[in-house]
């Protein structure tokens, strides 16, 4: 029994000298950090505050402490878990600032780029509609000339076609052949405005029988036209000219043998006039 102890003693000790060991680290090391945090004020760290400083004492055991317990490695290590931890809430809050200050940048790179589309939008319109004005005023000054051009020229009426009609002493009445010119020539001014027939009728003979003759020849014409074409009397101008010489190719005149109506038809400008003016209509209808 007595040499148990005496063993045991020993082994006591030995056990109980790496735990004081221990606790005299432990409190050297917290009076060491003590004066160290309260002397530095250094706010050079990111978080603001001091940087940790080492222990100023290592222990019994050196760095290295085979018997360390949990409270002792959680001292030791409790520090530094707080600056990991203020670290990440710091590294939180400047991710969260960046992304703020991304997303207030993005925004207003698209304002100004959505202004900018709505400048060079409002710029294309507005040359469109320049071009647009453009066009107008040149079809309108086109216009203007052509209608002074018309108006100028309205009084003036130009030869378009022209027809004879040849008739046998004493006949007044129209034959097939002569119905048939009359036709062909009245049929190309259906629709049409800015014309007039010219009828002229010759006879032979003398004086005021050969301008009666005449004038029944052209009759017939003018009859014709009226009721079968329905050309309006006012366009048609009747003169019975009786045995007045007309030049021939010669330039030499000669007077009428038998009878004959020479039909001319005339126009003026007035039909252009009028297609000018639908021509402008339609171009200023909205498409």
């Amino acid at each position: 029994m007595n040499k148990r102890f005496v063993i045991a003693l020993p082994l006591a000790a030995v056990l109980a000298i790496p735990a004081l060991a221990q606790d005299n680290s432990s409190s050297s090391n917290q009076n060491a950090q003590t004066p160290a945090a309260t002397t530095q004020t250094s706010t050079d760290t990111a978080t603001g505050k001091a940087p940790l400083a080492p222990p100023s004492r290592e222990g019994f055991w050196g760095r290295i402490n085979p018997f360390a317990r949990k409270s002792y490695v959680k001292r030791q290590t409790e520090p530094i878990r707080d600056r990991i931890n203020e670290l990440d809430e710091l590294t939180s809050a400047n991710t969260k600032q960046i992304k703020d200050t991304d997303d207030r940048a993005q925004a207003g790179i698209k304002l100004a780029s959505d202004k900018a589309n709505e400048a060079d939008q409002h710029a294309v319109d507005a040359g469109n509609k320049a071009t647009q004005a453009q066009q107008t005023a040149q079809q309108v000054n086109t216009r203007v000339q052509t209608v002074e051009t018309v108006v100028s020229n309205i009084d003036q009426y130009k030869a378009q076609n022209q027809t004879e009609i040849r008739f046998r002493p004493g006949q007044t009445m129209l034959s097939k052949a002569a119905k048939d010119a009359l036709d062909q020539m009245a049929n190309g001014v259906k629709g049409q405005r800015g014309y007039i027939f010219e009828v002229q009728g010759f006879s032979s003979g003398h004086g005021q029988t050969a301008i009666q003759n005449s004038q029944k020849m052209a009759d017939s014409v003018v009859r014709y036209l009226v009721l079968e074409h329905e050309i309006p009397i006012y366009r048609i101008y009747l003169v019975g000219m009786g045995n007045a010489p007309t030049p021939d190719q010669d330039a030499k005149e000669r007077h009428t043998i038998g009878g004959r109506v020479e039909i001319s038809l005339l126009k003026n400008d007035l039909e252009q006039l009028a297609s000018t003016n639908g021509t402008a209509d339609q171009q200023q209808q909205p498409k």
